[in-house]
């Protein structure tokens, strides 16, 4: 059984970024000790930072695993832009005039989930975030 730390901040940092991470550890107790998001005909193994859309590997850059990794863990709840680029770009962030880089990634992800027939799928909440829904 490996035990430990499975993440790391350095200092300085932000209180924002410190509670992001905290709240990612909870989540991931909701998993019961599993390393795989299972939904529909699809699974994230956050272990091996693969994709599989009905056993068929998908590849995802960083980025978009990022984000669908917080999307399946948010299904069927509206997700704003910016609770999407603190959790994805973290302090980052601080160095963005617009969300631009949001709406590449999503395009991008989102053609890879209607490419791979995944049936899970982002809806727009227009001027507000996203929302990821089983089909």
């Amino acid at each position: 059984m490996e035990l430990g730390a499975d993440d790391y901040l350095t200092k300085p940092f932000h209180i924002a970024e410190l509670n992001a991470r905290i709240k990612a550890v909870l989540r991931r107790q909701k998993l019961d000790g599993k390393n795989t998001i299972d939904i529909a005909n699809v699974v994230l193994d956050l272990k091996e930072r693969t994709f599989l859309v009905a056993n068929e590997n998908v590849p995802l850059n960083r980025k978009e695993f990022d984000i669908l990794n917080y999307f399946l863990f948010n299904k069927n709840r509206l997700v704003t832009k910016t609770a999407l680029a603190e959790h994805v770009w973290a302090d980052n962030i601080d160095q963005a005039d617009n969300f631009d880089f949001i709406y590449y990634q999503i395009k991008n992800l989102r053609k890879k989930l209607t490419e791979a027939k995944a049936e899970i799928e982002i809806e727009a909440v227009y001027g507000i975030g996203y929302k990821l829904i089983e089909k």
